[in-house]
C-alpha cells in the first residue's frame, strides 16, 4: 500500500480544511490534520468495540449466563464451550 493518500475536497470541506491549519488553526499542515482525523477514529471505533463487549457481558449476566471464574482462564473457557455445547447461549 502506498504511504500517499490524494484526496478531492469540495469547495466547503477545503475551505474548513483551511481554517483548521495554519497560524490561525490547530495543525500545521492538512496532513497532520488528516492523521489526527484518523487516529481519532480508531480511538472511537475501538471504544466502540469494547462498549459492545461490556454490554454484551451486561446481558449475559441479566439473562443468567454467567459462572464464577476458577481463575485458570483455559478452564474457564472449557467450561463455558461446555455450557454452551449444552444449550446454554
Amino acid at each position: 500500500m502506498s504511504d500517499r493518500i490524494n484526496a478531492r475536497l469540495s469547495r466547503p470541506l477545503a475551505e474548513f480544511v483551511d481554517r483548521m491549519v495554519g497560524e490561525a488553526g490547530l495543525y500545521e499542515t492538512p496532513s497532520e490534520y488528516v492523521r489526527d482525523l484518523i487516529r481519532r477514529d480508531m480511538e472511537r471505533r475501538d471504544g466502540l468495540f469494547v462498549q459492545d463487549a461490556i454490554l454484551t457481558g451486561y446481558r449475559d449476566l441479566a439473562a443468567g449466563r454467567a459462572f464464577v471464574s476458577s481463575g485458570n482462564f483455559k478452564a474457564d473457557m472449557a467450561e463455558l464451550d461446555r455450557k454452551e455445547a449444552n444449550g446454554w447461549q
